[in-house]
């Protein structure tokens, strides 16, 4: 069976292709500029050069249209005819309470939806909207909705619950949800594949850190406590997000310098983190460039980013009572080997023994960077979300083949 993968932004939709009789990706690619002049589509086959096209996209709907379209293609495509895919596995953000596992996508099931959008109303729209248009391109064919938050649905209520006045979780589901899920299980799991042991036997602690980043306690495959809350605001410091602060910090500057409610979620959600104390840039590659040059902003940034992911996993180690594993995923985790590196140093008293030639190698792919003798295992795990969604759709159609 093939797979569609669809992540639907506000103006882009990111898709891949799966064959999941090997887990193989036929093709992947992204629409970008939707509703824009100049929409541009990026095409990449598993077995061509990639290729780049400009249309005159208005809508979701249209731009998967245009990606059904470019699967055809006799030149770039990779199937002879729509009916060979066999479902639309959809990344919705939030679930909420409501949604605990991936499902079907039902007429119902889109009602209560809906309701979660005040929850999440930077991300959700944009992931109905690309349902809608999943359902409009291809009609017929089943969607499935894996969610974000899923993972996290485990965590004891001491971990999710904030200590305001419990009515404000009551009335408004005011708690810790976490987000990310789909690759802190898809690495949690993985590591325990590559140590050779079930991860129902393990406990690990996965760092998800991009542009967005997150730290989850995996203890005997369930997420028991993860870093981002009841928005991806909180937790690590991030590319423009400032992370764990003190709230009355945001009371004293919305005072002080006259801030809207929505000046103030700018500042922390787009001007803060990384590119906030360097003043250069969300992007860590940039980051560690400057820092090389000397640029004392740029080390500041550095710094704090790594000993705010290294309080982390001390705490997490805490909470679970140990640590077998500890997995870096996402741009940077995987790629900066200089990141690990000062997340890990000191952490001797842990078990924890970075080999230094495995680490500075380890770049884009599954690597065990930690020496043959430490006690805890270190490995760098590429982020596979898309797969994640594939196989859950796969699941739930084979669930219901069987009922």
């Amino acid at each position: 069976m093939k797979i569609l993968v669809l992540n639907c932004g506000s103006s882009s939709v990111k898709y891949q292709l799966f064959e999941m009789e090997t887990q193989a990706c036929l093709a992947k690619g992204m629409v970008s500029r939707i509703g824009m002049s100049g929409a541009v589509i990026q095409h990449k086959p598993h077995d061509r050069p990639e290729v780049t096209m400009s249309a005159e996209i208005l809508d979701h709907t249209v731009a998967i249209e245009n990606v059904v379209a470019i699967l055809l293609s006799p030149n770039h495509g990779v199937i002879k005819d729509k009916s060979e895919i066999g479902a639309v596995g959809h990344r919705v953000v939030h679930g909420g309470e409501r949604f605990t596992a991936s499902c079907l996508v039902t007429p119902e099931m889109m009602i209560e939806l809906r309701k979660l959008i005040e929850l999440a109303p930077l991300h959700n729209p944009h992931n109905i909207r690309g349902i809608n248009a999943a359902f409009n391109g291809l009609p017929g064919v089943p969607n499935i909705a894996v969610f974000d938050t899923a993972f996290h649905h485990k965590m004891p209520d001491y971990a999710y619950i904030y200590p305001l006045p419990y009515i404000l979780y009551k009335k408004y589901r005011i708690r810790r949800y976490g987000f990310h899920g789909m690759n802190h299980h898809f690495v949690s799991k993985r590591a325990g594949e590559i140590l050779g042991k079930p991860r129902e036997e393990l406990k690990i602690i996965t760092a998800h850190l991009g542009n967005g980043a997150s730290i989850t306690a995996v203890d005997k495959g369930i997420s028991v406590d993860t870093s981002m809350g009841f928005t991806p605001l909180e937790g690590l410091m991030m590319g423009t997000r400032c992370g764990d602060i003190d709230p009355a910090i945001i009371l004293h500057m919305m005072g002080r310098e006259e801030l809207s409610l929505h000046e103030a979620n700018t500042m922390l959600n787009k001007h803060s983190g990384l590119v906030g104390v360097s003043g250069i840039s969300s992007d860590m590659r940039e980051i560690q460039e400057e820092m090389d040059n000397g640029v004392k902003s740029a080390k500041l940034a550095f710094d704090m980013y790594t000993y705010r992911v290294k309080k982390y996993v001390g705490a997490y180690a805490a909470a679970m009572g140990g640590l077998d594993a500890l997995v870096f995923s996402a741009g940077i985790g995987e790629n900066s080997w200089q990141v690990r590196e000062a997340v890990t140093k000191g952490l001797e008293f842990m078990g924890i023994h970075i080999d230094v030639e495995r680490n500075k190698s380890a770049r884009g792919k599954e690597v065990v960077i930690s020496t043959d003798a430490s006690k805890v295992k270190v490995l760098a795990i590429p982020a596979n979300e898309e797969l994640v969604i594939a196989a859950d759709a796969l699941e739930i159609l084979q669930k219901g083949s069987t009922n």
